[in-house]
């Protein structure tokens, strides 16, 4: 048989801070540009090694505005991120539009530094697609980001949207049970089985497929919005 094709994606998980995060990059290897996902707590680390592995950073994508993605001051921290790779490595931020001003608001960022974005927007990277899934929730503008290469399994980054064997809490500012319930059964849920899961923080495995998530996953299977509504104790 013919040797498979070799894969164009370049796809980095690098667990990043105090708060066990999960910082991704996001790249082809054909032309050698990549994007920085929720790029803090370490961003002169990651910009190495993008450069190590010789490739180009053209942008960040926010999956949220919580300072532990973005850079910002939380639970006495000073968090470091979006203003720090502004200064090193000054790209396009992609936010979702009900997400900007959160982002700009924690991070001290200008409005001129963002690409503002609806649901289903698709960035291109060579042979490499990332598209954009609105899933509030967790947050207003959560989005969730799938990577697709042609003849492959894809990739969900998904924030603090979903995690393994979990879900993202709704007790902050801005949270809505209800709306996360949606976009975890009405959007995530119908996605093929075999894309692979890569969750915002490292609570468990580094990551699994969806379809083992479906079965084993409680905010996955539980079946009514009551249900889930009783999972997070509403």
């Amino acid at each position: 048989t013919a040797p498979s094709r070799a894969s164009d994606l370049y796809f980095v998980q690098e667990p990043v801070g105090a708060m066990a995060n999960l910082a991704y990059v996001i790249g082809s290897r054909a032309t050698r540009e990549a994007v920085l996902v929720d790029p803090a707590w370490d961003v002169e680390s990651l910009l190495a090694r993008v450069q190590q592995d010789g490739m180009r950073v053209v942008g960040a994508l926010a999956t949220h505005y919580h300072q532990d993605h973005v850079g910002g001051q939380i639970f006495g921290l000073s968090i470091e991120g979006l203003p720090r790779l502004m200064e090193l490595a000054p790209v396009p931020v992609h936010v979702h539009a009900h997400e900007a001003e959160g982002v700009r608001r924690v991070t001290g960022l200008s409005a001129g530094d963002f690409v503002v974005h609806q649901g289903g927007d698709v960035l291109e990277l060579g042979g490499v697609r990332i598209r954009l899934l609105h899933t509030p929730g967790h947050t207003p503008g959560s989005q969730c980001f799938l990577v697709e290469e042609a003849g492959r399994p894809a990739r969900l980054v998904s924030g603090d949207t979903l995690f393994l064997n979990g879900c993202g809490r709704v007790d902050l500012p801005g949270g809505d049970p209800e709306a996360l319930y949606r976009s975890l059964h009405d959007v995530l849920k119908q996605l093929p089985d075999d894309t692979l899961v890569h969750p915002g923080h490292l609570y468990a495995e580094p990551f699994d497929s969806l379809g083992a998530q479906k079965r084993t996953n409680p905010y996955l299977r539980v079946a009514t919005l009551e249900g889930f509504l009783g999972f997070m104790g509403f």
